[in-house]
């Protein structure tokens, strides 16, 4: 995937430092989340989340270049969900995919909710996107809006990447060199997937006008207008069709450490052996296929899987939410 960091990419002090804070910005999008949750979609936001997680499946070829990229979808689902929310689904996806298909590593989890999560849901959108979709609220102006957004929030994921690989300084690959594959190589992505988020709530505003009367501070749509049809078909059809059409050219983090430095990365120390060993007895579906790895079916029920995961790990959210609210008023 174009911006999964890989376990041997980070030290261990990293990526503890990472999951500390990935986890305190999950806790406290939680909390956020929590103080609104009457208005918190709960069924939208599992087939979204399902919706994401399909859609992530499915690499594009970038022209000329040799690798591949996929939508990261933060800035499409705080867009209809409310940046918090957006934080706490999108960081879902991002637990289901490290655990049970072991893609990015479990390690490294911290580091890909924040570099993914983080900079598009709680940054990009609210500082990027929002603003130029408020003043300018024509077609052009969502789809500048999007564009804008999806390229700052991975030119910042791509250079954090750059940057936590430094910090660990456990492999040889140097931060100007990378860096200055990283950066390009995730621009064209950035334009994708702000083009396809563009296309995607312009469809909504073209057949639903009232969707974007009123944007609230939760978010820009109104979440509880939106269709949950829309993305529980498109869900559907990502995951167990299209993602059938990915390319099998390397991600533009894989294809810049190939064109930065031709050392194997690998790490041989305790916790990167218990990483690799849990993920090894979670994965349901490694790599998203069967066991043999031959069988083009493995893709489509990793995709169908993935996304059920994904909801139900957010109803099980709402759960927890919904209990917890009610033990504060207990008390």
């Amino acid at each position: 995937m174009a911006m999964h960091m890989a376990d041997a990419l980070l030290s261990v002090r990293t990526a503890l430092i990472m999951l500390a804070v990935s986890a305190g910005l999950l806790l406290f999008a939680s909390r956020k989340t929590s103080e609104n949750f009457d208005n918190f979609n709960v069924p939208l936001a599992g087939v979204m989340g399902a919706f994401v997680f399909a859609a992530q499946m499915i690499n594009f070829a970038i022209p000329m270049t040799g690798s591949s990229g996929h939508i990261a979808g933060g800035i499409l689902l705080a867009a209809i969900l409310g940046a918090y929310p957006a934080f706490v689904v999108l960081s879902c996806v991002l637990i289901v995919q490290a655990f049970f298909f072991a893609d990015g590593g479990v390690l490294a989890l911290g580091c890909n909710i924040f570099n993914m999560a983080f900079f598009s849901c709680l940054v990009a959108y609210p500082l990027v996107f929002l603003p130029i979709a408020r003043r300018f609220k024509s077609r052009t102006g969502l789809t500048v809006a999007a564009v804008a957004a999806c390229v700052v929030s991975l030119q910042l994921g791509a250079f954090a990447v750059v940057f936590e690989t430094l910090c660990s300084d456990i492999t040889e690959l140097p931060f100007g060199t990378f860096a200055a594959f990283m950066l390009p190589i995730h621009l064209p992505i950035g334009l994708v997937e702000g083009l396809a988020t563009a296309a995607v709530l312009s469809l909504l505003k073209d057949a639903r006008p009232s969707l974007f009367a009123d944007g609230s501070k939760a978010g820009f749509v109104p979440a509880r207008k939106v269709s949950f049809g829309f993305f529980l078909i498109a869900a559907l059809l990502a995951g167990a069709g299209f993602s059938q059409l990915a390319s099998e050219k390397p991600d533009g983090l894989e294809w810049s450490i190939a064109e930065t430095s031709n050392a194997e990365i690998r790490t041989d120390s305790p916790a990167h052996s218990f990483g690799k060993d849990l993920a090894e007895k979670t994965a349901i579906l490694p790599d998203y296929s069967f066991s043999d790895g031959e069988s083009a079916a493995g893709t489509s029920v990793s995709g169908l899987v993935g996304g059920g995961l994904t909801a139900l790990a957010l109803l099980a959210f709402s759960r927890i939410v919904k209990t917890a609210r009610g033990s504060e008023r207990a008390g």
